[in-house]
């Protein structure tokens, strides 16, 4: 394990820590200071009404933040946690309202990755949105946070990430779940675990948005990104082409053999390829989201850029 003493100083501080989990890097500070908080949203640009994730490291720190935990909630923690799904849960009063966007619920989850368990159990509960610049792709490497805030930033190096999407947002807090971001724990797997219907409510933006990803434009590069078009020759050196079946082999087209769990773990990644590269536009064969359990949170976030 990583020496995190120097970086449980800056948490502990009132600073901000970038530091890997299993989906993307996230931008750490400490969920009870509100003066660390406001340097998260500083840092990344972001706005305000965007609610923050709480990223703890212990099943029984959800008590602190959370109000009313159901039974939904238990069961879905007892499966997929630690791992990449939030939930959204009523709030208890003294939870920051910096943190929830003023709402009356909050966002939390238990990374999957060593590094971050062992991070925030000695830091305490962390807000941690991805580590870049707001509207650009997410980091899914140390270098990316780099990228975006400096070669002196503050950034806990794990290595690329393993999932490379940002995590599913389940709203627990009434009676309907409903996804509010996809991710790469499935509408069907929720299902699977919960014996109900659960609702996906991220195809529209929303004024108060619970859930990163609801309002805004995400993940873009600077690049044009659209889809192959039908029969389309993949030829033009100015574009870098991410395509799921075979064709030539060229610098400029990468190869995921139908593999979108592949893709998805690239797909930051090649975004910004493209930018340092200096290419013009990112083309992404089309797939369907029948196709893999990730396919729903790809085709959402490869949207996003679209936009």
């Amino acid at each position: 394990m990583k020496d995190l003493n120097k970086y449980i100083a800056i948490i502990q501080s009132g600073g901000v820590v970038a530091f890997p989990t299993e989906t993307v890097y996230g931008l750490g500070a400490d969920a009870w200071n509100p003066s660390a908080i406001q340097k998260v949203f500083e840092v990344k640009g972001r706005p305000s009404d965007n609610p923050l994730i709480v990223h703890i490291s212990n099943v029984d720190q959800v008590h602190d933040f959370s109000s009313e935990i159901p039974e939904s909630a238990r069961v879905l923690m007892e499966a997929f946690w630690p791992g990449p799904l939030s939930l959204v849960l009523n709030k208890k009063p003294e939870v920051l309202d910096a943190v929830t966007a003023g709402l009356d619920t909050v966002a939390i989850r238990m990374p999957d990755h060593p590094i971050a368990l062992e991070f925030i159990s000695q830091t305490g509960p962390l807000v941690a949105p991805s580590a870049n610049r707001s509207g650009r792709p997410s980091p899914t490497k140390a270098s990316h946070v780099k990228e975006d805030f400096g070669e002196n930033f503050p950034v806990i190096d794990g290595a690329a990430t393993r999932v490379g999407l940002e995590s599913t947002v389940i709203d627990l807090s009434s009676d309907k779940p409903a996804i509010l971001r996809p991710g790469s724990i499935s509408k069907k797997e929720l299902e699977d675990v919960l014996g109900i219907e659960v609702e996906e409510a991220f195809f529209h933006q929303v004024e108060k948005p619970r859930s990163p990803g609801q309002k805004y434009s995400h993940y873009k590069p600077k690049a044009e990104v659209r889809w192959l078009r039908n029969n389309e020759p993949t030829n033009d050196e100015s574009a870098i082409y991410l395509l799921l079946s075979k064709a030539e082999n060229e610098s400029n087209i990468i190869h995921y053999n139908n593999n979108l769990t592949h893709l998805a773990a690239e797909l930051y990644d090649r975004f910004r390829q493209a930018d340092i590269e200096g290419y013009d536009s990112v083309v992404i064969e089309e797939f369907n989201e029948s196709d893999s359990p990730i396919a729903s949170a790809l085709l959402n976030r490869i949207r996003k850029a679209l936009q």
